[in-house]
């Protein structure tokens, strides 16, 4: 293994001048060191020396597919994405199936139909997945396609989730799309992640690192419909599953609400203008006692528990079957929370999993649809002011698979130029960095070499948003994972 010797790098956190050496996947780093013959001597020229990013929450292969995808983002009715994929069509006149993601027809006067997007695609089978990944429009090609009854209507969560695992066959070379995604998240300081796509996990990514070294650290997350055939390995949260130690095994996912773009998230009390509804108050998928059974499951079998529970009714189940339970993990999104349940989170020691770019995507829908609990919305500083353990992901493909994103989202609140969105819940930016990094404060000799060069002090600006633009727009120079090189700008 190659070893390197960082000369005259930054610590931002004391502002020291210091040498770096990296070996044997460990770093020393201090005044007075001198390079071993064997080292590649490198002049870090007063860079910055920081702890690698973490993504708390990814779904990585959807991630790398999106990338790829059309972008429908920002389409503001179906008629608009008809359009969009119509004229996309024209150009690209293959054979398989079609992608476009990242349409949210929660902000649409009505809903879309199959016979529209028939209209403009034919017999292509054309797949669209709505931007927080919780419902799909499919044509009646695709639907033939994946061998599904017929519908005029789109899917959402229960249906849709299910047809996920079809879906990556059907891409073309998924797997240098996931190579060229971990390129990238490295390319932004990311070296791990907990990977939450409804796979098998735990067998892709051995089953990718018996290929070529990962890139990355990954928790392989599983959901209940496999969970039985982990148990069954014995295979316990932070187990190694390779041979490099870089793939783990990770939580149990489960999904007990649904979300805001859908109306599904369940909460106290009813959505604004929920009188359509059937389910004024969104839908609570999975009920308390299997809740129980569930994360008894995993808390007997060593697992921890990724819980995703985005309204305040669901995030107090949750917590309730924690309790009930002693199972430990996280509650993933718990983007409205009751006060009381901020300080039942502390007390049972249950990290909250937060995506704060999902903020700036969401503030309309939530000045719309939740005005009426828009102090306890991704209540960042209230959670650590309350002695909640932070844990900052992407939920990638929903937001871009980017740390520095979602610390810009935590420390100002807005994306787009508009005032702070209930800045009073904004944290600093060491705050959103310890967040982002998998619970490692500072670097320490004889810490694990997941390190970052950075070509700017990420904790520089003398304003929210001036800490914003600078940690949105920070350049890193080199990402080591394990002590190799993962990522080079040198």
């Amino acid at each position: 293994m190659d070893s390197f010797f960082l000369r005259t790098v930054r610590d931002p956190f004391g502002g020291d001048i210091l040498d770096a050496r990296i070996a044997h996947g460990r770093i020393e780093w201090g005044h007075g060191l001198e390079p071993d013959a064997e080292d590649h001597v490198v002049d870090a020229d007063g860079r910055w020396l920081v702890p690698g990013l973490w993504d708390a929450h990814a779904h990585f292969d959807q991630w790398a597919q999106a990338r790829s995808r059309l972008d429908l983002s920002g389409t503001p009715s179906p008629a608009a994405v008809t359009q969009a994929v119509g004229e996309a069509l024209k150009q690209d006149r293959g054979g398989s199936v079609f992608f476009g993601f990242g349409y949210r027809s929660s902000a649409w006067q009505r809903q879309p139909t199959v016979t529209e997007l028939d209209a403009v695609s034919g017999n292509r089978p054309v797949v669209l997945v709505s931007g927080d990944m919780h419902n799909g429009w499919l044509n009646s090609a695709a639907m033939t396609l994946l061998g599904v009854p017929p519908r005029d209507a789109i899917f959402n969560e229960d249906d849709w989730f299910p047809l996920f695992a079809k879906l990556e066959p059907l891409a073309p070379d998924p797997e240098a799309a996931v190579r060229d995604a971990a390129l990238a998240a490295a390319a932004r300081g990311v070296v791990g992640m907990v990977d939450l796509e409804f796979a098998a996990n735990h067998d892709a990514w051995v089953r990718r690192s018996g290929q070529s070294e990962p890139l990355l650290r990954v928790r392989t997350g599983v959901y209940p419909d496999l969970l039985d055939d982990v148990l069954d390995r014995g295979l316990a949260s932070g187990d190694a599953l390779d041979e490099s130690g870089l793939i783990r095994m990770g939580p149990l996912k489960i999904i007990s609400d649904g979300s805001l773009g859908t109306r599904t998230a369940h909460c106290c009390e009813p959505y604004v203008g929920a009188e359509d509804l059937d389910h004024p108050r969104g839908v609570q998928n999975v009920p308390p006692e299997e809740l129980n059974r569930l994360l008894d499951l995993a808390h007997q079998g060593g697992l921890d528990v990724a819980l995703h529970a985005l309204g305040d009714a669901a995030v107090g189940l949750a917590l309730d079957a924690f309790e009930s339970v002693g199972a430990r993990g996280s509650v993933e999104h718990a983007q409205v929370v009751r006060p009381d349940d901020l300080d039942r989170m502390a007390r049972l020691g249950i990290t909250a999993s937060v995506q704060p770019a999902h903020l700036i995507d969401d503030r309309d829908a939530m000045d719309r649809l939740w005005p009426d609990r828009a102090d306890r919305i991704f209540a960042f500083r209230t959670m650590l002011d309350r002695g909640v353990r932070l844990a900052m992901g992407s939920d990638a493909p929903v937001a871009p698979l980017d740390p520095w994103l979602a610390m810009a989202a935590a420390v100002h609140r807005s994306g787009d130029g508009r005032p702070p969105w209930h800045q009073e819940e904004a944290i600093t930016p060491r705050e959103a960095f310890a967040a982002s990094t998998d619970g490692v404060d500072r670097i320490r000799s004889g810490d694990a070499a997941d390190v970052l060069l950075l070509d700017a002090d990420p904790f520089a600006g003398a304003t929210s948003d001036d800490a914003a633009r600078t940690l949105a727009g920070m350049s890193v120079a080199a990402t080591f994972v394990a002590g190799r090189p993962t990522h080079w700008d040198l």
